[in-house]
């Protein structure tokens, strides 16, 4: 039987960094939109659903004739706002595309959703080369090491691999925060403390690693802008331009 597939976008308005950044406009759509527009004609998805906590975003989804629902304000983490809204639900794979990532691709979401064709695989990312100096070394780009399965070693917003010595050859990739779960994967991190590494890093998916679950990294190759700050907001909008 053909395993259920949902996608969710956990959609907080209050940022730390850059309050209401879902709100503002790419091109004719707010980010939230444009990124639910984009998983939504991926057609991969039994279902797409926005999951918030505010009501101005509850309503931007609405008027673009999304699926939208209210979660409780005080998650600590988008996957903990998503696992509110799964545990009720009949699914198997669970889809989790940040609201700050508007230009995801079909290819690399469906990269992602084949992992699960790999029963032993209960989590799976997305990661990309990374080449440009200035981002491996910012630590608003979280960077990540994988074995030769593919799985990951660690993430970080420190430069992973430290090259000693400055003439070694290093491979750097860039986290794209976009996950897969199994549906009981995703409820297990739920129930776990927040863990130390998870703590320092304030990276979620550290979580995983500190309890033992592997995350199967896919590598995708496409043009992204994960909306941070408000100078990432105008990268975004001159990437559009070029679209």
């Amino acid at each position: 039987m053909a395993s259920k597939k949902v996608a969710m976008i956990p959609a907080r308005l209050a940022s730390t960094r850059f309050p209401q950044k879902l709100l503002q406009f790419l091109g004719d759509k707010t980010v939230i939109a444009m990124v639910y527009a984009a998983v939504k004609k991926t057609a991969l998805f039994d279902d797409v659903i926005v999951v918030t906590d505010s009501e101005a975003i509850y309503a931007a989804i609405e008027k673009e004739g999304g699926t939208v629902v209210m979660s409780r304000g005080t998650h600590e983490s988008g996957t903990d706002r998503i696992a509110e809204a799964a545990a009720g639900m009949d699914v198997d794979v669970i889809v989790n595309v940040q609201g700050d990532t508007p230009f995801i691709q079909r290819a690399a979401l469906e990269g992602l959703v084949q992992q699960f064709e790999d029963e032993t695989v209960q989590v799976a990312s997305i990661m990309q080369h990374l080449q440009d100096d200035q981002q491996i070394q910012n630590p608003n780009v979280v960077k990540v090491c994988v074995d030769k399965k593919g799985n990951a070693l660690y993430f970080s917003r420190s430069i992973i691999p430290y090259r000693r010595d400055a003439t070694a050859p290093a491979m750097y990739y860039k986290h794209v925060g976009v996950y897969a779960f199994r549906k009981k994967a995703l409820l297990d991190f739920t129930s776990w403390p927040v863990s130390l590494l998870e703590g320092t890093e304030k990276l979620e998916q550290l979580r995983y690693l500190e309890n033992g679950v592997p995350l199967r990294m896919v590598l995708a190759d496409f043009a992204s802008v994960e909306i941070d700050t408000p100078e990432d907001l105008e990268r975004a909008r001159a990437l559009l331009a070029t679209l």
